[in-house]
């Protein structure tokens, strides 16, 4: 019995390993935030699994009023083997912009005890962050693994909002797949993201959507995130730039994703 528990206790950290890494965005309130009437809105609600185990959710919501995005999440997470906690995860996030341009961050982590914050401002001319390793100046446009922007797949490097890194990633060609989405086979354009340690894939839909996400952890498991409900954008215009980059993909099944 003990050495069961200790495999699903290396597991487990493992799995916390690429969760510390997969939550980048993300703030913690009991229900959607009160936008006000001339803001537009999307929600995002995942439900997680590790392989085919539920363990928690991450919730995302979105309000816009012009140029302004405010960017509220959740993410909690727990695995529990014979009722004993293993693993648990708690992040918050509040962040905002102007655009496709980060105006400030605030995030609070507690990854199974250990606890992270970051604190990010634009102001002149620059994007100062604060976190555990001090304080940095970033360029004055930056972006964070914002998910559920597309926007985000044409960057090069992007903050993590947990630990306050500025990372080098590397994201593919998107490329035509079919995805489940609550029952329904659907046409869905799958993205490769590598960050460091980091590597995983990402869905979307013909019309920009996000879809899903899936990181292999150590030992071969997935972590899986699986949309509750499929949400409609309401900010996308046809013939943008990236609505032309999708499109060409599905006539070719592989093209840049810029």
């Amino acid at each position: 019995m003990n050495n069961r528990m200790n495999t699903a206790a290396n597991v487990l950290l493992a799995a916390g390993a690429a969760l510390i890494s997969l939550f980048m965005s993300g703030s913690l309130f009991a229900q959607k935030p009160a936008f006000t009437e001339a803001a537009t809105g999307n929600a995002w609600e995942f439900t997680v699994y590790l392989d085919d185990r539920e363990i928690g959710f991450h919730h995302f919501y979105l309000a816009e009023t012009g140029e302004t995005r405010q960017l509220k999440s959740v993410a909690s997470f727990e695995y529990r083997l014979m009722m004993i906690p293993l693993f648990r995860y708690e992040h918050e996030n509040n962040e905002i912009w102007n655009g496709d341009c980060l105006q400030s961050i605030n995030s609070r982590t507690d990854s199974n005890g250990e606890t992270f914050s970051v604190d990010g401002r634009r102001s002149d001319g620059e994007f100062r962050v604060t976190a555990a390793g001090g304080e940095e100046s970033l360029p004055e446009c930056v972006m964070s693994f914002a998910y559920w922007n597309p926007s985000f797949l044409e960057q090069t490097m992007l903050l993590n909002t947990q630990d306050g890194e500025f990372l080098d990633v590397a994201i593919s060609e998107p490329v035509l797949d079919e995805l489940d989405v609550q029952g329904d086979k659907r046409p869905a354009y799958r993205y490769r993201l590598k960050a460091d340690d980091l590597k995983l894939d990402l869905w979307y839909s013909p019309d920009h959507e996000w879809l899903a996400l899936e990181s292999e952890v150590r030992g071969g498991r997935k972590l899986r995130y699986v949309l509750n409900d499929v949400p409609v954008r309401q900010d996308v215009e046809p013939g943008s730039s990236l609505g032309t980059s999708l499109a060409d993909a599905g006539a070719v099944s592989a093209r840049p994703g810029g």
